[in-house]
């Protein structure tokens, strides 16, 4: 494939190092923005990032890399955000160039905790990128299986079909399947709520509970998300499509899911501060679940969310787990 655009991912974690070799398949050259200077001057010297994913080998000619964020929005036409939510606004103020001429595509799956925003209505309020430049790439899709190169799916949403169209060819390969979507607002949404079910999993795994009240909560779940987002943005959509149920399912029941094990560990009898500093990758779920609360707590005639409800309880009130799941079980069907 001709480089007729120039990519660029900024992050230096799992998902922004399998985003690289997605993008590697099929463009020449790849820019690269994380802050560690030393793991650029390692990938540079033995081809792999040395924190994250280091099965995967990269041809160093291939890549762009710079620890100046400055430099790769510079470089690139598409720009791809793979930095944790929480963390986002933070490394943005590092930046002095403009990003309003720039095509911007979320593959985060969070809220920004300084605003209370998704990442794309984030980057239109704050950074004035019109809505047509803004895009979202969501699942099912984990990082550990990109690296292994296990057959993989993605959803590339945007209200400008060129755009999706030309990253979603980008980032295929034999074993990453695209599919394009103009629900981006929806699709962001259940990739930020589909993070919380799974703390939510983690935890009922972590207290014991079976593969039966699994299957219970995750369809409970589905239809969650369904209220929730109907609430926010209403139009037509398939709740059963893949960025929605696909990547609820594999979040909640897969062994890669940090958000599960994060929950399993809460579960267990961990507190949050213990199981946030065992972790060496950030859980997503957390911070999405204090913004989902809010926003359900701020609506009038307030959706009716049971879940989000007793993982809030959990995480930011200090209740019992096992109190709380109880009484859950009981407003679940």
């Amino acid at each position: 494939m001709e480089d007729s655009i120039k990519v660029a991912v900024l992050g230096g974690g799992s998902w922004a190092t399998a985003l690289v070799k997605m993008l590697c398949e099929n463009l020449n050259e790849v820019g690269w923005y994380m802050r560690s200077a030393s793991a650029i001057k390692h990938i540079k010297e033995h081809q792999h990032n040395p924190n994250y994913l280091s099965s995967v080998e990269f041809r160093v000619d291939q890549l762009h890399l710079s620890d100046d964020i400055n430099e790769i929005v510079d470089y690139a036409d598409y720009l791809i955000f793979a930095i944790p939510s929480a963390f986002l606004h933070q490394e943005l103020q590092k930046l002095t160039l403009p990003l309003n001429d720039k095509v911007v595509f979320s593959a985060i799956k969070g809220i920004v905790p300084e605003y209370g925003l998704i990442v794309g209505e984030y980057f239109h309020d704050i950074y004035q990128i019109p809505f047509d430049n803004i895009g979202v790439i969501t699942g099912p899709c984990h990082a550990e299986e990109v690296a292994l190169e296990r057959l993989s799916y993605l959803t590339v949403a945007s209200s400008d079909e060129y755009k999706a169209t030309e990253l979603a060819e980008r980032l295929s390969s034999s074993y990453i399947n695209t599919k394009i979507s103009d629900d981006i607002i929806g699709t962001e949404y259940a990739a930020m709520l589909k993070n919380i079910y799974a703390v939510a999993a983690g935890i009922a795994h972590g207290l014991g509970y079976g593969d039966n009240f699994q299957a219970v909560l995750m369809s409970n779940s589905i239809r969650e998300m369904k209220r929730f987002i109907k609430r926010i943005h209403k139009m037509k959509r398939n709740i059963d499509d893949l960025a929605y149920l696909g990547d609820l399912l594999v979040t909640g029941y897969s062994i890669f899911s940090r958000n599960r094990m994060f929950g399993n560990m809460i579960g267990k009898g961990y507190t949050v501060k213990s199981a946030m500093m065992e972790m060496n990758m950030v859980a997503e779920g957390y911070y999405a679940t204090k913004s989902a609360h809010l926003i359900t707590a701020n609506q009038k005639g307030k959706s009716k969310t049971p879940i989000i409800d007793a993982v809030y309880a959990i995480l930011y009130q200090g209740k019992d787990p096992k109190k709380t799941f109880s009484k859950l079980t009981e407003k679940l069907n």
